[in-house]
């Protein structure tokens, strides 16, 4: 198993890559999110890999970080969620934003990703959901818990607050993960932040 390539930049086409290591292009499909994150051609690039082997072909799949690798790779084990599935997906959600949608069942976001109808997005929520871990929505490495610890945390007052007032679970969980919360903000202070935050989307 490949499990990078690390190399020059030497191709960029439809949704594919070249890069060369040591005298051979590898040709990589990545998202087309992927696009905006890779430097200029000739520059030096790490991909982290996934390797499909099936019987008649022997593709490459693409991403800048390890975690999009990881949820690339549970994205597969989806039953009806192939390879290209996968990716088109990660094309357009971000792992966060997959994470925040399985966590708070919102199909809607899952099915703007080409070709992922509304079985399919059940589906994939349905054999997630134990997979994906909540600590990674709202955790950021400064000790903040997440929302299955404790329930009485001000970023879980501001996620009530915010659904009570018509936002998604979705949207409400994006906003307050985008706010660094300190010991000393209660819930109605990162409500009003995630508000700001809402009315800027």
């Amino acid at each position: 198993m490949i499990t990078y390539i690390k190399g020059t930049l030497n191709e960029i086409y439809d949704n594919n890559i070249v890069v060369e290591a040591y005298g051979v292009g590898y040709e990589i499909m990545v998202p087309s999110s992927l696009m905006n994150s890779l430097p200029a051609l000739g520059s030096q690039v790490k991909i982290y890999t996934f390797q499909y082997v099936k019987e008649d072909a022997l593709d490459l799949y693409g991403f800048m970080s390890r975690d999009d690798l990881t949820v690339f790779k549970l994205l597969i084990t989806v039953s009806g969620i192939g390879p290209k599935g996968a990716l088109n997906i990660l094309s357009v959600i971000t792992p966060d934003e997959l994470r925040l949608a399985v966590l708070s069942d919102d199909a809607k976001r899952i099915q703007s990703a080409p070709g992922i109808g509304g079985k399919t997005a059940q589906k994939l929520i349905i054999e997630l959901k134990d997979k994906l871990s909540p600590e990674d929505v709202l955790t950021k490495g400064t000790g903040q818990v997440s929302l299955s610890e404790r329930p009485d945390t001000p970023a879980n007052e501001a996620l009530e607050a915010l659904v009570a007032l018509g936002y998604s679970q979705s949207e409400a969980f994006g906003a307050v993960k985008s706010i660094e919360i300190t010991e000393s903000m209660d819930g109605e202070t990162v409500l009003k932040l995630a508000l700001k935050k809402l009315a800027f989307i």
